[in-house]
């Protein structure tokens, strides 16, 4: 995916509260390995009330369990930042 289409997801994502291009964002981060990406996009997707598989929650899970409490709680705050800026 280019950064352009990337950076269309975002606005979608966040700006607009689509929820598909959520997922897609997910999706990306998942399949390129990402781990505080894909953790923050994880939790703006539930925020969306987006629909999530296991897939999804596996991989966030196992994220989720190689950070430390403090780095979880940083990612999660910066989420609810990233969350708060989209208007929800």
């Amino acid at each position: 995916m280019s950064r352009s289409q990337t950076s269309e997801l975002l606005k979608r994502a966040y700006a607009g509260g689509d929820v598909h291009a959520a997922v897609a964002l997910l999706d990306l981060s998942i399949a390129l390995g990402h781990r505080k990406i894909a953790l923050i996009r994880y939790l703006q997707a539930q925020h969306l009330d987006a629909p999530l598989d296991a897939r999804h929650h596996e991989y966030v899970r196992g994220v989720a369990a190689r950070m430390s409490p403090d780095a979880l709680a940083r990612i999660v705050g910066e989420a609810r930042v990233r969350a708060g800026r989209s208007g929800s």
